[in-house]
């Protein structure tokens, strides 16, 4: 079950994804909002939203979660299946909407998929 009530709060990390185009670490945001939010409230926020499809998820090279905008995900099916870049410099992490498919595994359903490249952003190659 998704969001029901757009509150304060809801509206807040909203907020941060519509002008964000990257991806935000969710102990970035609890680290952002901890004087508004409270964490747990920020992680139960985060869950509904990504079960509305509103933002997907993703682990970084030390397991820690990230979220950002879904771009063509719909309440039935996730098509925000890309890969994700993460830079070893600044540390900042992009979707990268480039086609990914994720191939057919003989007598295996694959239900979800992540995959992050690592290396240098263009901003710290400069």
């Amino acid at each position: 079950m998704g969001i029901i009530r757009k509150t304060k709060s809801v509206e807040t990390l909203l907020g941060e994804f519509k002008n964000n185009s990257g991806a935000v670490s969710v102990t970035e945001l609890i680290k952002r909002f901890n004087s508004q939010i409270n964490k747990t409230t920020i992680y139960r926020i985060l869950d509904k939203l990504e079960d509305d499809r509103i933002l997907h998820s993703f682990l970084d090279k030390n397991g820690i979660k990230w979220y950002a905008k879904c771009n063509y995900c719909t309440c039935n099916d996730n098509f925000d299946a890309h890969p994700h870049f993460q830079c070893l410099s600044c540390g900042r992490v992009d979707c990268l909407l480039i086609d990914f498919p994720i191939p057919k595994i003989k007598n295996r359903e694959v239900i979800l998929s992540q995959t992050l490249m690592q290396g240098i952003c263009e901003l710290c190659s400069n």
